[in-house]
């Protein structure tokens, strides 16, 4: 390309339905060099993503957004990637306001209440900060994962943070990343053997398929990184 695609010069997608993942992440750390960051929530997806990246970009950028309300499996995990890959610039970032302090401003558990409003504070705000300085962040979202992901391309304008969103795996399925863990014996959250699918913070998350298991009895589907900002 002549010019670094960025929200605001958005055109057409440049990858078709043909293209391979690996091309994909090839592509997007030529475009955009150390101005792009991989937000990882350390599922297996995220593993998947992790190995890919460090086989194009061994110095990439990997921030995990710590709510404070992780499980152990989680944090234990993420110190065996550190360990597998030192290379990588792997970030932990914390929300501005503590568990303590969010009680205080909007009571105890926000999570049973609002569950909207605690993911805006303990991810949405803090993914803003990551990406600040960025122009493009890579995503682990596989259009089979729900309908709302469906029509996911593999470059993408991202409404909510006005950054390029990037998501090379939008073709997996989830059988195809849980064979590449264990084709590449790659370290994993030992929860996924406990019939969790997609793994959040723990007051929120439950043994189940991707969605079953998240916000189980609530309306809520997503954390509010992958839906749109309200005009």
């Amino acid at each position: 390309m002549s010019a670094l695609l960025t929200y605001d010069n958005w055109s057409n997608p440049i990858f078709d339905e043909r293209s391979d993942y690996l091309e994909v992440l090839k592509w997007a750390y030529q475009e955009y060099g150390d101005e792009i960051v991989y937000a990882c929530s350390f599922g297996a997806e995220g593993i998947v993503l992790i190995d890919l990246i460090h086989k194009v970009n061994k110095k990439g950028k990997i921030t995990f957004l710590d709510t404070g309300l992780h499980f152990n499996e989680t944090y234990g995990l993420i110190e065996k990637v550190k360990k597998r890959y030192p290379s990588l610039q792997i970030e932990i970032l914390q929300p501005e306001l503590s568990l303590n302090q969010q009680a205080e401003l909007h009571g105890e558990e926000l999570w049973t209440h609002n569950p909207n409003l605690c993911c805006h504070i303990r991810k949405v705000l803090p993914l803003q900060i990551a990406l600040k300085e960025a122009k493009a962040w890579i995503s682990g979202l596989r259009r089979d994962q729900s309908p709302t992901r469906s029509n996911t391309q593999y470059i993408n304008k991202d409404e909510k943070f006005k950054k390029i969103k990037i998501c090379p795996l939008i073709h997996w399925t989830w059988d195809d990343v849980i064979t590449y863990i264990k084709l590449n014996n790659l370290p994993y959250n030992p929860l996924h053997d406990q019939g969790y699918a997609s793994i959040g913070c723990a007051p929120c998350t439950q043994p189940g398929s991707f969605r079953d298991g998240r916000w189980a009895g609530q309306t809520k589907t997503e954390c509010g990184l992958h839906v749109a900002a309200k005009e």
